[in-house]
């Protein structure tokens, strides 16, 4: 077993695979630029909690993500400014020693347990480069108003979201935006994930109308378990204006995606011009994508193994420009 000192200091062999890693999201993220650019991203990381304390992890151990692996999903969470990160569970151990990886310069907010089976026991969290972006002041969890409960058709969230959304706002060059990131019940069907879907479209779009005063960025974010573009799905999702990030059209959401088949589970959605009192994204779009892990990392490994170790979605980021003052 490693000790807890040598955590920040990978063995010749680790250290080797990793620096091939470093390498190859270098040719995937764009570099940080003080002043000219922000980087956001999100990431499901499969039940990111326990971790096995050793640099690797041997036949039928359990968890199977060890120091190695956080190593590695360090290496793709430090190319951003701010990271919504899924399935953070009530176990933080994982999280503990991911943030003794990415060092002093990061911090992290986070919710606390969504209770109940339907939450599974996860939490919401945004990890963000201090350096460069910085909380401005707001951080909520995002409820349906009573009266909403009270709703009688089919299309309508007659209880809570499974999993609270949630909405920080961040300051960075200047520039206030604020996310809401969320992870939509997958549930027994896909019909039954249209009511939350068009929950949080209503309830983003009236948020959106409050807060318009504010002239903040609003940026959705997360795994909205949308299956393909045009399904019911979508539609719900984009049912109040809401944009995908068209950079991210048709990318791969999951390592099991098959080449035309891919899923529209991770989004990165804003408003855009046309929807009155609405605050309209006012940050250019650069460039947008995913970094594939499979590739470099799977090794010998099977899907379902690297699955555990990493995870079973891909990051997905968008690069925007900073306007100059």
């Amino acid at each position: 077993m490693a000790a807890e000192a040598d955590i920040l200091t990978p063995p010749q062999t680790v250290a080797a695979r990793l620096a091939l890693w470093q390498e190859a999201i270098d040719g995937t993220v764009p570099a940080k630029t003080d002043g000219a650019n922000l980087l956001v991203a999100t990431w499901n990381v499969r039940a990111f909690s326990d971790l096995t304390k050793a640099w690797t992890s041997g036949e039928g151990v359990s968890p199977k993500r060890n120091f190695t692996d956080v190593h590695a999903i360090a290496e793709v969470i430090r190319r951003f400014d701010v990271v919504a990160v899924q399935e953070v569970r009530g176990n933080l151990r994982g999280l503990r020693y991911l943030m003794k990886i990415l060092g002093p310069d990061w911090a992290f907010i986070l919710t606390d347990v969504t209770q109940g089976k339907a939450g599974n026991g996860e939490r919401l969290a945004f990890l963000f480069d201090t350096r460069r972006v910085k909380p401005s002041g707001l951080a909520c969890e995002l409820v349906v108003p009573l009266q909403a409960e009270a709703g009688v058709s089919a299309d309508r969230l007659d209880r809570q979201f499974a999993r609270t959304p949630y909405a920080v706002s961040f300051l960075s060059s200047g520039q206030t935006f604020t996310l809401v990131t969320l992870h939509i019940n997958y549930g027994a069907s896909a019909a039954g994930r249209v009511p939350e879907l068009t929950a949080i479209a209503q309830w983003l779009a009236s948020w959106a109308e409050r807060e318009f005063g504010w002239d903040h960025n609003l940026i959705a974010l997360g795994d909205f378990n949308i299956d393909r573009a045009g399904d019911p799905l979508f539609e719900a999702f984009t049912s109040t204006g809401l944009t995908p990030a068209p950079q991210l059209a048709g990318l791969p959401r999951t390592i099991f995606d098959k080449p035309g088949a891919e899923h529209f589970y991770d989004q990165i959605a804003w408003f855009t011009q046309g929807q009155q009192n609405r605050p309209v994204l006012a940050l250019d779009v650069v460039a947008g994508g995913h970094v594939d892990f499979v590739t470099p990392l799977q090794g010998e490994q099977t899907l379902t193994d690297l699955s555990w170790h990493i995870s079973d979605h891909y990051p997905l980021w968008v690069e925007f420009a900073v306007p100059s003052p």
